[in-house]
C-alpha cells in the first residue's frame, strides 16, 4: 500500500492509527501469517476496492482482504524469519531441518525473545515443514532438545521452551529446580523427568542419595499429596534407587502399603497417569493375589478411557477371559454396563483377540444399554464434550444392523422410539440412524410418517429432571446462543463468506444450538410433571417399586419405575420407557413376564408392588 492509501484508511478509521507501521509493511511480495488462513504472500493492493490480494498456501490463491478488518490478524514477516528464508533460500533451511534441527529451534527461540510455549513452537514448525513431515521430525528433535545444555525443555506440555542464560546439562538444571522447589508434587515430577533423562547413575551419582531421601519424605509427609501422587512418588524413587542396586522392596513406604491404605481403588485409578496403568495393575495383582480377578473386574466396571483396555488385557493375559465374559453378561442383564466399557466392546468387536469376549454382546440389548449410557452422559456432561458412543453409532454404518440382528419388529420399534427420545443425537443424525433401522425393519417407517413421534413426546417426568432441562435451556438462551451470535458477527468481518472457515464454523455451531433449543422446547412443552403420588397400589404403574423373582432360581431383584428422564441403573431406578419397565407396567402380583437373556427366555414373577412415594428415601435421585 502506498502512503495515500494508508492515510485514507486512517482518516476513515482513526483507531487504526496505532497500526500505521504494520499497514506500511503490507507491500507486494511481503510474506505474512493470518490467524485463520496461515502462511501467505501479498501479491498486490487493489486501490479501487481497498483490498489486499494474498496468496495463501492452503487453497486460497488471490484472496481479497480488507486491511481494516485484517490488520490485527495479519502478521507481516521479516526477511530473517525462517518461513520467509525457506521460500527465498530453501536449500539453506532444508540443510538445517535435516542436519541441525536443534540449531533451527534455537534460532526460532532467539527470534521470539528466547522462549515459546510448546503450542507456539509446534504451530510454527508445522507451518515450516508441513503437518505430515512435522510429526516424525518433531518427535526426534524433542529428544535432542532435552539433552542440549543450551535449551531448557518443559517438564510438562503447558510449560515453555527457553534458552538458558548459561549452558547446563539437563540433569543439572532439573536437580537445581528439584532442590529449590518446596512442592512435593513438583519434586516428584522433576525426579521422574530426571530418571527418564539419565541413562545410568553416572550423571547424578552424587545427588542420588539426597534425591531418594527427599522423595521418601515427600511420599510420607506431603499432606497435600493424593494417594495416587504418593504412589507415583514411590515408583519414581524406586526407579532411581535401582541405579544404586538397592532392594526397593525394603524401602519404606512401599508401593504395596499405599494400595493397602487406599479407601477407593477406583478413585486411585482415575487419578494415576495413564503411563502407570500396567504397573498399577501388576501391583494390585500382587497385593490382592487371592482375589485378583474380582478386584480388577470391580475396577473394570467403572473404568474409563485407556484403563478399560488395560484391565481387559490384564485379565486375558492371566487366563481370566471367561470371567470377563461372565461379568459383561451380568452387567448387561442388570442394565449396569457403563458407557466406556460399551465403547470398548464396540471398538474391539472385530479383533480376533477379543472375539471371545464381544461375540455374544452384539445384540439388541446392548443397543438399549447404549441409549441409556448416552442419556446418562448427556445428563452429567460438562460443556459440549463429544459423546463417543453417539459418534460410533452414527459413524459405523454396519453397527445398527449388527445390534438388531436378533431383534424382532416389536423390539426394533421400541428401540427406534428410544432413539427419537434420546438427547445425544442431532435431528439429522437420528434420521440417518433410523434409515438403518428401516432397512432391516420396514415397520419402523411409521414412527416417522405416523403419529408415533408425537406420542413419544408425551412424557411423564419428575420435577427434578424437568428442572435440569429447564436449567440447560436457560444457559442455552442466555449464554451460548448470544455468544455464538457475537462469534458470527466477528467472523463476518473476515471477508468473503463463501471461503470464511471461521464464519462457517460459527454457523455450524448456530445450527447445533438452535436444534438443541428446538428439542428442549418440544420436550418441555410435552412434559407432564408428576410426584408419583397417583401410582396404583394393586398394579405396576409409573411410580411403583416392583420386586421380581426368577422362577428357575428364586433370585430376586427390586426396581423403582419412575419418569422418562430418571433412569439410574446403579440405584435400581428405571425410566418407564425402558424395555424392562414396559414389560412390567400394568401387571399385578403373581403375573409373569419373560426376559430374553443370551437368547434364552427366562420367566420372572412379580412378587411385590409398592409405591415409590412411600419409600422415596430408599430410591432417591
Amino acid at each position: 500500500m502506498n502512503k495515500e492509501s494508508i492515510d485514507l484508511i486512517i482518516e476513515k478509521h482513526p483507531k487504526l492509527k496505532q497500526f500505521q507501521r504494520l499497514l506500511e509493511k503490507m507491500q507486494p511480495n511481503a510474506y505474512c501469517i493470518h490467524r485463520s488462513w496461515g502462511f501467505g504472500q501479498i501479491k498486490e493492493f487493489d486501490g479501487v476496492n481497498c483490498r489486499l490480494v494474498v496468496d495463501f498456501e492452503i487453497e486460497k490463491k488471490g484472496h481479497a482482504m480488507d486491511p481494516v478488518f485484517c490488520v490485527d490478524k495479519l502478521e507481516i514477516l521479516e526477511e530473517t524469519n525462517l518461513l520467509v528464508r525457506k521460500r527465498r533460500n530453501p536449500e539453506s533451511v532444508e540443510e538445517m531441518i535435516e542436519g541441525k534441527p536443534v540449531e533451527l529451534v534455537i534460532e526460532y527461540l532467539m527470534n521470539v525473545g528466547g522462549k515459546a510455549s510448546t503450542a507456539e513452537l509446534e504451530q510454527f514448525f508445522i507451518c515450516l515443514l508441513g503437518e505430515q513431515r512435522f510429526k516424525k521430525w518433531w518427535g526426534a528433535t524433542k529428544k535432542l532438545l532435552v539433552k542440549d545444555p543450551r535449551v531448557s525443555a518443559p517438564v510438562k506440555k503447558t510449560d515453555v521452551y527457553s534458552l538458558r542464560a548459561e549452558p547446563l546439562t539437563p540433569e543439572q538444571e532439573i536437580l537445581k529446580e528439584f532442590y529449590a522447589n518446596k512442592s512435593p508434587k513438583k519434586k516428584i515430577l522433576l525426579a521422574e523427568k530426571l530418571y527418564h533423562l539419565s541413562n545410568s547413575a553416572q550423571e547424578i551419582a552424587e545427588d542420588l542419595p539426597k534425591v531418594l531421601k527427599e522423595l521418601t519424605e515427600a511420599a510420607q509427609n506431603g499432606k497435600q499429596l493424593s494417594q495416587a501422587e504418593r504412589l507415583q512418588g514411590i515408583w519414581v524413587r524406586n526407579d532411581l534407587a535401582r541405579f544404586l542396586d538397592e532392594d526397593v522392596e525394603k524401602l519404606k513406604p512401599t508401593a504395596a502399603s499405599i494400595i493397602k491404605g487406599t479407601e477407593s481403588l477406583t478413585a486411585l485409578t482415575e487419578a494415576i497417569p495413564a503411563n502407570y496403568y500396567k504397573r498399577l495393575l501388576d501391583l494390585i495383582g500382587n497385593v490382592y493375589s487371592d482375589n485378583l480377578a474380582k478386584t480388577v473386574l470391580e475396577l473394570l466396571k467403572d473404568s474409563t478411557g485407556k484403563f478399560t483396555g488395560e484391565c481387559i488385557n490384564f485379565l486375558i493375559d492371566r487366563d481370566c477371559a471367561d470371567l470377563v465374559v461372565e461379568a459383561f453378561q451380568k452387567w448387561l442383564n442388570e442394565n449396569s454396563l457403563k458407557g466406556p466399557v460399551i465403547y470398548w466392546v464396540l471398538k474391539n468387536r472385530s479383533l480376533r483377540r477379543f472375539h471371545r469376549i464381544t461375540k455374544n454382546l452384539i445384540n439388541h440389548r446392548l443397543l438399549s444399554a447404549i441409549f441409556h449410557a448416552i442419556d446418562y452422559e448427556i445428563l452429567h456432561a460438562q460443556g459440549n464434550r463429544r459423546i463417543l458412543l453417539a459418534d460410533i453409532l452414527s459413524d459405523d454404518v454396519d453397527l445398527i444392523g449388527d445390534l438388531l440382528s436378533d431383534a424382532n419388529d416389536e423390539i426394533a420399534r421400541d428401540l427406534a422410539h428410544r432413539l427419537l427420545l434420546n438427547q445425544g443425537f442431532e435431528n439429522l443424525t437420528k434420521k440417518s440412524i433410523l434409515a438403518r433401522f428401516i432397512k432391516q425393519f420396514p415397520s419402523v417407517q411409521t414412527l416417522i410418517t405416523g403419529n408415533a413421534i408425537q406420542e413419544a413426546e408425551k412424557l411423564l417426568v419428575s420435577g427434578f429432571s424437568l428442572g435440569l432441562r429447564k436449567k440447560e435451556y436457560e444457559i442455552l438462551i442466555n449464554q451460548k446462543i448470544p455468544e455464538n451470535k457475537e462469534a458470527i458477527a466477528v467472523a463476518r468481518e473476515h471477508g468473503d463468506l463463501r471461503e470464511n472457515s471461521e464464519y462457517k464454523m460459527a454457523r455450524q455451531d448456530q445450527d447445533m444450538l438452535f436444534a438443541r433449543k428446538a428439542l428442549l422446547e418440544s420436550e418441555i412443552a410435552h412434559a407432564r410433571v408428576t410426584d408419583f403420588s397417583d401410582a396404583a397400589q394393586d398394579k405396576v404403574s409409573v411410580g411403583s417399586i416392583v420386586q421380581i423373582a426368577q422362577l428357575s432360581s428364586g433370585k430376586t431383584f427390586e426396581y423403582a419405575i419412575l419418569g422418562a428422564w430418571d433412569s439410574h441403573p446403579e440405584k435400581n431406578i428405571l425410566s418407564y420407557k425402558t424395555p424392562l419397565a414396559q414389560k412390567l407396567l400394568y401387571k399385578v402380583t403373581e403375573d409373569k413376564i419373560t426376559i430374553d437373556i443370551d437368547g434364552h427366555e427366562e420367566t420372572w414373577v412379580i412378587k411385590k408392588i409398592e409405591r415409590w412415594i412411600d419409600h422415596k428415601k430408599k430410591y432417591s435421585f
